[in-house]
Protein backbone atom coordinates (compact mmCIF):
# COMPACT_ATOMS: atom_id res chain seq x y z
CA UNK A 1 0.00 0.00 0.00
CA UNK A 2 1.57 3.11 -1.05
CA UNK A 3 1.78 6.03 1.98
CA UNK A 4 0.12 9.04 1.30
CA UNK A 5 2.44 12.00 0.69
CA UNK A 6 2.10 14.71 3.24
CA UNK A 7 0.78 17.81 2.24
CA UNK A 8 2.41 20.72 1.08
CA UNK A 9 3.73 23.53 3.22
CA UNK A 10 1.48 25.73 1.16
CA UNK A 11 -1.79 23.29 1.52
CA UNK A 12 -1.03 22.93 5.19
CA UNK A 13 -0.50 27.20 5.56
CA UNK A 14 -3.60 27.51 3.75
CA UNK A 15 -5.52 25.04 5.62
CA UNK A 16 -4.55 26.85 9.11
CA UNK A 17 -5.24 30.13 7.76
CA UNK A 18 -8.62 29.48 7.06
CA UNK A 19 -9.29 27.49 10.18
CA UNK A 20 -7.86 30.64 11.96
CA UNK A 21 -10.00 33.08 9.99
CA UNK A 22 -13.21 31.01 10.28
CA UNK A 23 -12.36 30.68 14.62
CA UNK A 24 -11.58 34.17 14.29
CA UNK A 25 -14.93 35.41 12.86
CA UNK A 26 -16.93 32.80 14.69
CA UNK A 27 -15.76 34.24 18.32
CA UNK A 28 -16.43 37.60 16.71
CA UNK A 29 -20.03 36.56 15.67
CA UNK A 30 -20.77 34.94 19.42
CA UNK A 31 -19.33 38.37 20.79
CA UNK A 32 -21.35 40.84 18.93
CA UNK A 33 -25.00 38.16 19.85
CA UNK A 34 -24.33 38.45 23.38
CA UNK A 35 -23.55 41.94 23.02
CA UNK A 36 -26.28 42.91 20.94
CA UNK A 37 -28.70 41.00 23.13
CA UNK A 38 -27.61 42.97 26.36
CA UNK A 39 -27.63 46.31 24.38
CA UNK A 40 -31.19 45.14 23.45
CA UNK A 41 -32.60 44.34 26.72
CA UNK A 42 -30.95 47.79 28.06
CA UNK A 43 -32.10 49.77 25.16
CA UNK A 44 -35.79 48.10 26.16
CA UNK A 45 -35.04 48.80 29.92
CA UNK A 46 -34.80 52.12 29.22
CA UNK A 47 -37.59 52.80 26.47
CA UNK A 48 -39.99 50.94 29.20
CA UNK A 49 -38.79 53.12 31.91
CA UNK A 50 -39.29 55.91 29.72
CA UNK A 51 -42.95 55.15 28.75
CA UNK A 52 -44.43 53.67 31.86
CA UNK A 53 -42.93 57.27 33.79
CA UNK A 54 -44.50 59.37 31.24
CA UNK A 55 -48.07 57.66 31.20
CA UNK A 56 -47.60 57.98 34.83
CA UNK A 57 -47.31 61.79 34.83
CA UNK A 58 -49.86 62.70 32.04
CA UNK A 59 -52.72 64.46 33.84
CA UNK A 60 -55.44 62.59 31.46
CA UNK A 61 -54.78 59.35 33.21
CA UNK A 62 -55.42 60.74 36.26
CA UNK A 63 -58.58 62.72 35.43
CA UNK A 64 -59.83 59.02 33.89
CA UNK A 65 -59.06 57.51 37.10
CA UNK A 66 -61.50 59.97 38.86
CA UNK A 67 -64.02 59.36 36.48
CA UNK A 68 -66.93 56.68 37.19
CA UNK A 69 -65.61 54.21 34.51
CA UNK A 70 -61.83 54.56 33.92
CA UNK A 71 -61.07 51.69 31.51
CA UNK A 72 -63.21 53.33 28.91
CA UNK A 73 -61.11 56.27 28.71
CA UNK A 74 -58.01 54.42 29.34
CA UNK A 75 -57.95 51.79 27.19
CA UNK A 76 -57.73 53.60 23.70
CA UNK A 77 -54.98 56.17 25.27
CA UNK A 78 -53.01 53.15 26.51
CA UNK A 79 -53.01 51.63 23.03
CA UNK A 80 -52.37 54.48 21.09
CA UNK A 81 -49.22 55.17 23.61
CA UNK A 82 -48.17 51.42 23.17
CA UNK A 83 -47.94 51.35 19.47
CA UNK A 84 -46.42 55.07 19.40
CA UNK A 85 -43.76 54.01 21.62
CA UNK A 86 -43.27 50.43 20.30
CA UNK A 87 -44.01 48.82 23.25
CA UNK A 88 -45.87 45.48 23.46
CA UNK A 89 -48.03 46.32 26.47
CA UNK A 90 -48.94 49.12 28.55
CA UNK A 91 -51.05 48.48 31.45
CA UNK A 92 -52.53 50.69 33.73
CA UNK A 93 -54.32 49.25 36.88
CA UNK A 94 -55.70 50.44 40.20
CA UNK A 95 -53.72 50.29 43.51
CA UNK A 96 -54.73 46.46 44.02
CA UNK A 97 -53.42 45.07 40.57
CA UNK A 98 -56.91 45.07 38.40
CA UNK A 99 -56.21 45.82 35.10
CA UNK A 100 -58.16 48.72 33.41
CA UNK A 101 -56.13 48.76 30.22
CA UNK A 102 -54.50 45.40 28.48
CA UNK A 103 -53.57 44.89 24.32
CA UNK A 104 -55.72 41.77 24.77
CA UNK A 105 -59.45 43.00 25.79
CA UNK A 106 -60.26 39.83 27.37
CA UNK A 107 -57.84 40.19 30.05
CA UNK A 108 -59.37 43.45 31.12
CA UNK A 109 -60.23 43.33 35.00
CA UNK A 110 -57.92 40.35 36.22
CA UNK A 111 -54.96 40.76 38.22
CA UNK A 112 -51.90 42.11 37.02
CA UNK A 113 -49.25 39.43 37.15
CA UNK A 114 -46.13 40.84 37.95
CA UNK A 115 -44.47 43.09 41.13
CA UNK A 116 -46.03 46.07 42.06
CA UNK A 117 -45.16 46.26 45.95
CA UNK A 118 -41.84 48.79 44.58
CA UNK A 119 -44.13 51.06 42.49
CA UNK A 120 -46.89 51.19 45.77
CA UNK A 121 -43.87 52.51 47.98
CA UNK A 122 -43.61 55.31 45.45
CA UNK A 123 -40.55 54.08 43.45
CA UNK A 124 -40.11 52.96 39.33
CA UNK A 125 -39.07 49.57 39.01
CA UNK A 126 -37.38 47.76 36.22
CA UNK A 127 -37.69 43.70 35.92
CA UNK A 128 -38.46 40.78 33.83
CA UNK A 129 -41.14 38.79 34.44
CA UNK A 130 -43.29 36.04 32.92
CA UNK A 131 -46.77 37.36 31.97
CA UNK A 132 -49.69 36.56 29.98
CA UNK A 133 -47.81 37.71 27.01
CA UNK A 134 -44.74 35.72 27.98
CA UNK A 135 -41.51 36.57 29.36
CA UNK A 136 -40.70 40.33 29.03
CA UNK A 137 -38.57 43.29 29.92
CA UNK A 138 -40.97 45.81 32.29
CA UNK A 139 -41.09 49.52 33.80
CA UNK A 140 -43.95 49.76 36.57
CA UNK A 141 -44.39 53.59 37.68
CA UNK A 142 -47.04 54.91 40.62
CA UNK A 143 -49.29 58.01 39.63
CA UNK A 144 -49.89 60.31 42.07
CA UNK A 145 -53.23 62.46 42.87
CA UNK A 146 -52.88 64.46 45.92
CA UNK A 147 -49.77 62.78 47.24
CA UNK A 148 -51.64 59.21 47.30
CA UNK A 149 -50.63 56.82 44.52
CA UNK A 150 -54.11 56.35 42.85
CA UNK A 151 -52.94 53.96 40.26
CA UNK A 152 -50.32 52.00 38.68
CA UNK A 153 -48.49 52.16 35.04
CA UNK A 154 -46.50 49.49 33.55
CA UNK A 155 -45.32 49.23 30.05
CA UNK A 156 -42.99 46.32 28.35
CA UNK A 157 -41.24 44.47 25.48
CA UNK A 158 -41.33 40.90 25.25
CA UNK A 159 -37.96 38.79 25.26
CA UNK A 160 -39.15 37.20 21.95
CA UNK A 161 -39.66 40.71 20.76
CA UNK A 162 -35.50 41.23 21.69
CA UNK A 163 -34.81 38.14 20.44
CA UNK A 164 -35.88 38.31 16.81
CA UNK A 165 -34.32 41.68 16.67
CA UNK A 166 -30.78 40.29 17.79
CA UNK A 167 -31.37 36.91 15.22
CA UNK A 168 -32.11 39.79 12.28
CA UNK A 169 -28.68 41.71 13.26
CA UNK A 170 -26.64 38.51 13.33
CA UNK A 171 -27.91 37.07 10.48
CA UNK A 172 -26.60 40.43 8.84
CA UNK A 173 -23.30 39.92 10.46
CA UNK A 174 -23.20 36.26 9.56
CA UNK A 175 -24.06 37.32 5.87
CA UNK A 176 -21.00 39.66 6.10
CA UNK A 177 -18.35 37.01 7.98
CA UNK A 178 -19.23 34.79 5.75
CA UNK A 179 -18.05 37.05 2.74
CA UNK A 180 -15.44 37.80 4.51
CA UNK A 181 -14.37 34.37 5.05
CA UNK A 182 -15.59 33.74 1.67
CA UNK A 183 -12.75 36.92 0.17
CA UNK A 184 -10.43 35.85 3.09
CA UNK A 185 -9.96 32.55 1.50
CA UNK A 186 -9.43 33.80 -1.93
CA UNK A 187 -6.81 35.82 -0.72
CA UNK A 188 -5.02 32.95 1.51
CA UNK A 189 -6.03 30.65 -1.74
CA UNK A 190 -3.50 32.97 -4.05
CA UNK A 191 -0.70 33.66 -1.49
CA UNK A 192 -0.56 29.98 -1.07
CA UNK A 193 0.15 29.41 -4.85
CA UNK A 194 2.50 31.58 -5.13
CA UNK A 195 4.21 30.03 -1.87
CA UNK A 196 3.62 26.26 -3.88
CA UNK A 197 5.53 27.99 -6.09
CA UNK A 198 8.14 28.87 -4.76
CA UNK A 199 8.56 26.09 -2.16
CA UNK A 200 7.88 23.37 -5.25
CA UNK A 201 4.71 22.37 -3.38
CA UNK A 202 7.09 20.61 -0.63
CA UNK A 203 6.26 20.73 2.86
CA UNK A 204 7.63 21.45 6.19
CA UNK A 205 9.26 18.45 6.99
CA UNK A 206 11.34 18.38 3.49
CA UNK A 207 12.56 21.80 3.54
CA UNK A 208 14.04 21.12 7.16
CA UNK A 209 15.69 17.80 5.89
CA UNK A 210 16.45 20.33 2.58
CA UNK A 211 18.32 22.80 4.38
CA UNK A 212 20.10 19.97 6.64
CA UNK A 213 21.15 18.60 3.42
CA UNK A 214 22.51 22.21 2.08
CA UNK A 215 24.02 22.95 5.10
CA UNK A 216 26.45 19.79 5.28
CA UNK A 217 26.89 19.70 1.49
CA UNK A 218 28.42 23.42 2.19
CA UNK A 219 30.67 22.39 4.82
CA UNK A 220 31.82 19.05 2.84
CA UNK A 221 32.54 20.58 -0.26
CA UNK A 222 36.47 21.46 0.02
CA UNK A 223 35.98 24.27 -3.35
CA UNK A 224 34.70 27.54 -2.14
CA UNK A 225 31.31 28.51 -2.78
CA UNK A 226 29.94 31.64 -2.36
CA UNK A 227 26.47 33.32 -3.09
CA UNK A 228 26.14 36.99 -3.84
CA UNK A 229 22.72 38.60 -3.38
CA UNK A 230 21.51 41.64 -5.90
CA UNK A 231 23.61 44.60 -4.34
CA UNK A 232 26.88 42.40 -4.22
CA UNK A 233 27.33 41.63 -0.70
CA UNK A 234 27.56 38.17 0.64
CA UNK A 235 24.65 36.17 1.27
CA UNK A 236 26.13 32.81 1.72
CA UNK A 237 29.89 31.74 2.19
CA UNK A 238 31.06 27.82 2.62
CA UNK A 239 34.24 27.30 4.40
CA UNK A 240 36.47 26.53 1.58
CA UNK A 241 35.67 30.45 0.56
CA UNK A 242 36.19 31.98 3.89
CA UNK A 243 39.62 30.29 3.75
CA UNK A 244 40.69 30.61 0.29
CA UNK A 245 39.57 34.04 0.61
CA UNK A 246 40.35 35.31 4.45
CA UNK A 247 37.36 35.83 5.31
CA UNK A 248 35.89 36.31 9.36
CA UNK A 249 32.82 35.33 10.65
CA UNK A 250 31.17 38.09 9.78
CA UNK A 251 31.95 38.58 6.07
CA UNK A 252 28.19 37.38 5.00
CA UNK A 253 26.20 40.55 4.76
CA UNK A 254 29.16 42.66 3.95
CA UNK A 255 29.73 44.07 0.64
CA UNK A 256 32.42 42.55 -1.69
CA UNK A 257 33.99 45.58 -2.02
CA UNK A 258 34.63 46.45 1.73
CA UNK A 259 36.12 42.82 2.11
CA UNK A 260 39.71 43.90 1.38
CA UNK A 261 40.53 41.75 -1.21
CA UNK A 262 43.36 42.58 -4.13
CA UNK A 263 41.48 44.73 -6.71
CA UNK A 264 41.61 42.67 -9.82
CA UNK A 265 39.55 39.77 -7.76
CA UNK A 266 37.12 42.61 -6.46
CA UNK A 267 36.48 43.14 -9.68
CA UNK A 268 36.09 39.66 -11.02
CA UNK A 269 33.17 39.07 -8.29
CA UNK A 270 31.50 42.11 -9.03
CA UNK A 271 31.70 41.49 -12.71
CA UNK A 272 27.94 41.42 -14.39
CA UNK A 273 28.97 39.01 -17.07
CA UNK A 274 30.50 35.15 -16.61
CA UNK A 275 33.64 34.55 -15.50
CA UNK A 276 35.21 31.16 -16.22
CA UNK A 277 38.67 29.93 -15.02
CA UNK A 278 39.87 33.12 -14.23
CA UNK A 279 43.45 32.95 -11.66
CA UNK A 280 43.60 35.64 -9.13
CA UNK A 281 45.95 36.33 -6.60
CA UNK A 282 44.54 36.62 -3.02
CA UNK A 283 46.92 37.57 0.31
CA UNK A 284 47.65 34.20 0.42
CA UNK A 285 46.29 32.11 -2.26
CA UNK A 286 46.42 31.30 -6.10
CA UNK A 287 42.97 30.64 -6.95
CA UNK A 288 40.61 30.19 -9.98
CA UNK A 289 37.54 32.06 -9.98
CA UNK A 290 34.27 31.07 -11.90
CA UNK A 291 31.13 33.62 -11.70
CA UNK A 292 27.91 32.92 -13.12
CA UNK A 293 25.08 35.62 -12.62
CA UNK A 294 21.50 34.80 -11.51
CA UNK A 295 19.21 36.27 -13.90
CA UNK A 296 15.26 36.23 -13.89
CA UNK A 297 14.06 39.25 -15.36
CA UNK A 298 16.56 41.54 -13.23
CA UNK A 299 19.87 40.37 -11.85
CA UNK A 300 19.72 38.74 -8.28
CA UNK A 301 22.75 38.18 -7.48
CA UNK A 302 25.96 36.07 -8.71
CA UNK A 303 26.96 32.23 -7.60
CA UNK A 304 30.98 32.54 -7.11
CA UNK A 305 33.02 29.15 -7.16
CA UNK A 306 36.50 29.10 -6.24
CA UNK A 307 39.35 26.78 -6.83
CA UNK A 308 42.78 26.84 -4.57
CA UNK A 309 45.42 26.75 -7.34
CA UNK A 310 48.29 27.59 -5.09
CA UNK A 311 49.92 23.74 -4.67
CA UNK A 312 49.12 23.39 -8.38
CA UNK A 313 50.59 26.67 -9.53
CA UNK A 314 53.71 26.04 -6.76
CA UNK A 315 54.34 22.57 -8.60
CA UNK A 316 54.02 24.13 -12.21
CA UNK A 317 56.78 26.64 -10.80
CA UNK A 318 58.67 23.93 -9.87
CA UNK A 319 57.91 21.73 -13.58
CA UNK A 320 59.32 24.51 -15.27
CA UNK A 321 62.30 24.83 -12.77
CA UNK A 322 63.10 21.16 -13.42
CA UNK A 323 62.51 21.34 -17.57
CA UNK A 324 64.61 24.18 -17.22
CA UNK A 325 67.37 22.20 -15.49
CA UNK A 326 66.95 19.28 -18.07
CA UNK A 327 67.32 21.52 -20.99
CA UNK A 328 70.26 22.97 -19.53
CA UNK A 329 72.10 19.65 -18.61
CA UNK A 330 70.83 18.43 -22.14
CA UNK A 331 73.18 21.34 -23.68
CA UNK A 332 75.84 20.64 -21.38
CA UNK A 333 76.28 17.23 -21.66
CA UNK A 334 76.41 18.29 -25.68
CA UNK A 335 78.94 20.89 -24.36
CA UNK A 336 81.32 18.42 -22.80
CA UNK A 337 81.12 16.16 -25.99
CA UNK A 338 82.62 18.85 -27.93
CA UNK A 339 85.46 19.61 -25.26
CA UNK A 340 86.13 15.67 -25.02
CA UNK A 341 86.19 15.54 -28.69
CA UNK A 342 88.28 18.61 -28.24
CA UNK A 343 90.65 16.75 -25.31
CA UNK A 344 90.96 13.54 -27.69
CA UNK A 345 92.30 15.37 -30.74
CA UNK A 346 94.61 17.81 -28.56
CA UNK A 347 95.95 13.92 -27.31
CA UNK A 348 96.24 12.40 -30.63
CA UNK A 349 98.21 14.80 -32.34
CA UNK A 350 100.48 15.23 -29.80
CA UNK A 351 99.67 17.71 -27.71
CA UNK A 352 98.52 16.40 -24.35
CA UNK A 353 100.11 19.14 -21.93
CA UNK A 354 97.64 21.63 -23.98
CA UNK A 355 94.56 18.70 -23.38
CA UNK A 356 95.36 18.23 -20.00
CA UNK A 357 95.48 22.49 -19.08
CA UNK A 358 91.98 22.80 -21.48
CA UNK A 359 90.16 20.02 -19.64
CA UNK A 360 91.50 21.31 -16.03
CA UNK A 361 90.02 24.99 -16.77
CA UNK A 362 86.91 23.85 -17.68
CA UNK A 363 86.26 21.54 -14.93
CA UNK A 364 87.11 23.87 -12.34
CA UNK A 365 84.94 26.47 -13.71
CA UNK A 366 82.39 23.96 -13.21
CA UNK A 367 83.33 22.97 -9.91
CA UNK A 368 84.32 26.13 -8.51
CA UNK A 369 81.00 27.46 -8.27
CA UNK A 370 79.55 23.96 -7.23
CA UNK A 371 82.02 23.76 -4.14
CA UNK A 372 80.94 27.40 -3.31
CA UNK A 373 77.27 26.68 -3.09
CA UNK A 374 77.82 23.54 -0.96
CA UNK A 375 80.16 25.07 1.18
CA UNK A 376 78.09 28.11 1.91
CA UNK A 377 74.31 26.33 1.77
CA UNK A 378 73.33 23.76 3.83
CA UNK A 379 69.83 23.84 3.05
CA UNK A 380 69.61 21.05 0.37
CA UNK A 381 66.71 22.30 -1.20
CA UNK A 382 68.01 25.79 -1.59
CA UNK A 383 71.70 24.81 -2.90
CA UNK A 384 69.90 22.35 -5.34
CA UNK A 385 67.81 24.86 -6.09
CA UNK A 386 71.18 27.50 -6.90
CA UNK A 387 73.08 24.67 -9.11
CA UNK A 388 69.86 24.34 -10.98
CA UNK A 389 69.75 27.99 -11.52
CA UNK A 390 73.22 28.52 -12.63
CA UNK A 391 73.21 25.86 -14.84
CA UNK A 392 70.69 27.40 -16.87
CA UNK A 393 72.00 31.37 -16.56
CA UNK A 394 74.97 29.93 -17.82
CA UNK A 395 72.95 28.42 -20.72
CA UNK A 396 72.04 31.46 -21.05
CA UNK A 397 75.08 33.00 -21.15
CA UNK A 398 74.86 34.95 -17.69
CA UNK A 399 76.65 33.99 -15.11
CA UNK A 400 75.28 33.44 -11.43
CA UNK A 401 77.38 34.78 -8.29
CA UNK A 402 77.10 33.59 -4.76
CA UNK A 403 78.51 36.40 -2.78
CA UNK A 404 81.14 35.61 -0.03
CA UNK A 405 79.25 36.35 3.02
CA UNK A 406 76.30 33.77 2.44
CA UNK A 407 75.74 31.38 4.53
CA UNK A 408 72.83 29.05 5.68
CA UNK A 409 73.36 26.33 8.00
CA UNK A 410 71.41 23.03 7.52
CA UNK A 411 68.64 23.05 9.98
CA UNK A 412 68.37 26.84 10.69
CA UNK A 413 65.20 27.61 8.31
CA UNK A 414 62.25 26.43 10.40
CA UNK A 415 59.34 24.16 9.15
CA UNK A 416 57.19 27.78 9.48
CA UNK A 417 58.60 28.44 6.31
CA UNK A 418 58.17 25.89 3.89
CA UNK A 419 60.40 24.64 1.30
CA UNK A 420 57.96 25.34 -1.29
CA UNK A 421 58.07 28.95 -0.95
CA UNK A 422 61.53 29.44 -0.21
CA UNK A 423 61.90 27.72 -3.78
CA UNK A 424 58.91 29.72 -5.28
CA UNK A 425 60.45 33.18 -3.80
CA UNK A 426 63.92 32.81 -4.57
CA UNK A 427 63.27 30.63 -8.04
CA UNK A 428 61.23 33.22 -8.94
CA UNK A 429 63.67 36.62 -8.45
CA UNK A 430 66.32 34.07 -9.80
CA UNK A 431 64.93 33.67 -13.15
CA UNK A 432 63.63 37.40 -13.89
CA UNK A 433 67.22 38.52 -13.24
CA UNK A 434 68.41 36.43 -15.73
CA UNK A 435 66.02 37.37 -18.28
CA UNK A 436 66.94 41.21 -17.42
CA UNK A 437 70.55 40.43 -17.21
CA UNK A 438 70.79 38.78 -20.50
CA UNK A 439 68.53 40.94 -22.50
CA UNK A 440 70.46 44.23 -21.27
CA UNK A 441 73.93 43.07 -22.47
CA UNK A 442 72.64 41.26 -25.65
CA UNK A 443 72.58 43.79 -28.80
CA UNK A 444 70.27 43.29 -32.31
CA UNK A 445 72.36 40.41 -33.63
CA UNK A 446 72.60 38.53 -30.15
CA UNK A 447 76.12 39.35 -29.32
CA UNK A 448 77.34 41.49 -26.31
CA UNK A 449 77.96 45.03 -27.62
CA UNK A 450 80.81 45.56 -25.38
CA UNK A 451 81.86 42.13 -24.33
CA UNK A 452 80.35 42.64 -21.01
CA UNK A 453 79.29 39.00 -19.58
CA UNK A 454 75.85 39.26 -17.54
CA UNK A 455 75.79 38.43 -14.20
CA UNK A 456 73.39 37.47 -11.37
CA UNK A 457 74.57 37.91 -8.04
CA UNK A 458 72.96 36.31 -5.38
CA UNK A 459 73.23 36.73 -1.10
CA UNK A 460 71.73 34.01 1.44
CA UNK A 461 72.37 34.65 4.69
CA UNK A 462 70.81 34.38 8.48
CA UNK A 463 71.28 37.89 9.76
CA UNK A 464 69.36 39.26 13.39
CA UNK A 465 67.08 36.03 13.23
CA UNK A 466 65.98 36.71 9.98
CA UNK A 467 66.54 34.96 6.65
CA UNK A 468 67.90 37.48 4.33
CA UNK A 469 67.81 36.51 0.51
CA UNK A 470 69.23 39.36 -2.18
CA UNK A 471 69.36 39.07 -5.85
CA UNK A 472 70.37 41.76 -8.15
CA UNK A 473 71.56 41.51 -11.80
CA UNK A 474 73.67 43.78 -14.32
CA UNK A 475 69.92 44.23 -16.77
CA UNK A 476 68.09 47.10 -16.82
CA UNK A 477 66.91 48.05 -14.09
CA UNK A 478 62.80 49.04 -12.98
CA UNK A 479 61.27 52.54 -13.95
CA UNK A 480 61.21 54.14 -11.02
CA UNK A 481 57.47 54.90 -11.97
CA UNK A 482 56.60 51.40 -12.66
CA UNK A 483 58.34 50.28 -8.81
CA UNK A 484 54.66 50.43 -6.94
CA UNK A 485 53.20 48.00 -9.92
CA UNK A 486 55.85 45.37 -10.25
CA UNK A 487 54.19 42.80 -7.79
CA UNK A 488 50.58 43.28 -9.27
CA UNK A 489 49.92 40.68 -10.92
CA UNK A 490 49.88 40.86 -14.97
CA UNK A 491 52.17 43.79 -14.78
CA UNK A 492 55.65 42.72 -17.24
CA UNK A 493 57.65 43.92 -19.33
CA UNK A 494 57.57 40.83 -21.69
CA UNK A 495 53.99 41.46 -23.04
CA UNK A 496 50.56 39.21 -21.93
CA UNK A 497 50.79 36.36 -20.78
CA UNK A 498 53.92 37.28 -18.30
CA UNK A 499 53.86 39.00 -14.98
CA UNK A 500 52.81 36.10 -12.53
CA UNK A 501 55.92 35.46 -11.10
CA UNK A 502 56.59 38.76 -8.71
CA UNK A 503 53.33 38.51 -7.54
CA UNK A 504 54.00 34.88 -6.28
CA UNK A 505 56.71 36.32 -4.71
CA UNK A 506 54.76 38.74 -2.41
CA UNK A 507 52.20 36.07 -1.80
CA UNK A 508 54.68 33.39 -0.35
CA UNK A 509 56.41 36.33 1.53
CA UNK A 510 53.48 37.34 2.88
CA UNK A 511 52.74 34.26 4.01
CA UNK A 512 56.51 34.03 5.51
CA UNK A 513 55.44 37.20 7.65
CA UNK A 514 58.19 38.81 5.98
CA UNK A 515 59.07 41.72 3.97
CA UNK A 516 60.14 42.54 -0.02
CA UNK A 517 61.96 45.85 -1.25
CA UNK A 518 62.68 46.94 -4.75
CA UNK A 519 66.19 48.92 -5.02
CA UNK A 520 68.98 49.70 -7.36
CA UNK A 521 71.85 46.89 -7.91
CA UNK A 522 75.51 48.18 -7.48
CA UNK A 523 75.29 46.40 -10.43
CA UNK A 524 73.01 48.75 -12.52
CA UNK A 525 70.43 46.80 -12.71
CA UNK A 526 67.27 45.88 -10.36
CA UNK A 527 67.70 44.13 -6.48
CA UNK A 528 65.27 42.76 -4.61
CA UNK A 529 65.66 41.92 -0.67
CA UNK A 530 63.79 39.53 0.61
CA UNK A 531 63.38 39.24 4.68
CA UNK A 532 61.60 36.26 6.08
CA UNK A 533 61.64 35.96 10.06
CA UNK A 534 62.85 32.41 11.33
CA UNK A 535 61.33 32.47 14.69
CA UNK A 536 58.10 30.70 15.15
CA UNK A 537 56.46 33.32 16.98
CA UNK A 538 56.95 36.29 14.25
CA UNK A 539 56.12 34.08 11.71
CA UNK A 540 52.54 32.48 13.58
CA UNK A 541 49.61 34.77 12.67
Amino acid sequence: MRIPRPRSLAAQLFAMQVVLVAAILAGFALFTYLTDRSQAEESARLQSRATAAAAARSPSVVDAVRSADPSAVLQPYAEALRKDAAMDFVVIMDPEGRRWTHPVPDRIGRTYLGHIEPALAGRIYSEQYVGTLGLSVRTVAPVYDGGKVVAIVSAGITVEEITEQVRDQVTALLAMAGAALALGGIGTYVINARLRRHTHGMNAAELGRMHDYHEAALHAVREGLMMLDGNRRIALANDGARELLGLGDDAVGRPVSDLGLPPPLTGALLASEPRVDEVHLSADRVVVVNTQPVVGGEQRGTVVTLRDHTDLQALSGELDSERGFTQALRSQAHEAANRLHTVVSLIELGRADEAVVFATAELELAQALTDRVVDAVGEPVLAALLLGKAAQANERGVELVLTEDSRIDDGVIPRTLPSRDLVTILGNLIDNAVDAASEAVTGSDGVPPRGERARVTVAARVEGGELLMRVGDTGAGVDPGDAAQVFRRGWSTHGAGRGLGLALVQQAVHRGRGTVDLARSPDGGAQFTVRLPLRPAEVTA
